[in-house]
């Protein structure tokens, strides 16, 4: 089955262009040129990973990327004209999973999607693989070392929206809204304690590394792929 990429960008030529190339590499593109669109898209959902251009005919893609991080945790590569580096750094900040400047060679972008799918685990479907850990979400099932993880379904969809934003930060407010369907009430400690269970039942990496690192007065970040 093909890897669905959704391209936000009004760029017609350049859609259609980049359709065909990707492919020829067996991945499904569907383009959408406006803010608009690209919110209907997202809503529909079915993607494994977000192409979106920061300059958009009805507004701007960093305030979409935004929207879209409140809502999903499906990998985004940004595209633009602009080579400032502060554009880059702010786009990253608001989630970006890359940022690519505008004119690019199709294979470097090729290369980097496959890098940020790699990076989250592999494509949105129907397993992620994580370094020991393998997950089934059509079955809801988690496994490392071969063993099932016996985890409740508030852990998991906590734990399946943190490893597909693997090594980036998800804050209370998103874990709450993306796992649990709810805002985050105030002085709640929902997540903290989904969290605590989440980590006893995973164990640690290795030694005593945390596979799910605490981020101060913001949320959780999963790095159990990454070096101690």
């Amino acid at each position: 089955m093909p890897t669905t990429v959704l391209l936000i960008d009004d760029d017609l030529a350049l859609c259609e262009s980049l359709a065909r190339f990707l492919a020829m590499h067996d991945l499904q593109v569907t383009g959408m040129a406006t803010v608009r669109e690209g919110e209907a898209g997202i809503q529909a959902g079915g993607w494994d990973l977000v192409l979106l251009d920061v300059g958009l005919p009805d507004g701007d893609g960093r305030e979409l990327l935004r929207w879209i991080r409140g809502r999903s945790g499906v990998p985004v590569i940004m595209l633009t004209a602009q080579g400032d580096a502060g554009d880059r750094i702010a786009g990253l900040e608001d989630g970006a999973d890359d940022f690519v400047p505008k004119p690019f060679v199709p294979r470097e972008l090729l290369a980097r999607i496959r890098a940020v799918l790699r990076r989250r685990g592999g494509a949105a479907g129907g397993r992620l693989v994580v370094g020991d850990l393998q997950v089934d979400v059509p079955t809801r099932r988690v496994l490392r070392g071969g063993g099932e993880l016996p985890l409740t379904a508030a852990e998991f969809d906590i734990l399946l929206v943190l490893l597909r934003r693997c090594g980036t930060c998800v804050t209370r407010d998103e874990l709450s809204e993306q796992a649990l369907g709810r805002p985050l009430g105030f002085s709640d400690r929902t997540i903290d304690n989904h969290i605590s269970n989440l980590r006893r039942k995973l164990g640690p990496r290795s030694g005593s590394v945390e596979r799910i690192r605490s981020v101060r007065n913001l949320g959780y970040c999963y790095t159990g792929f990454l070096d101690a």
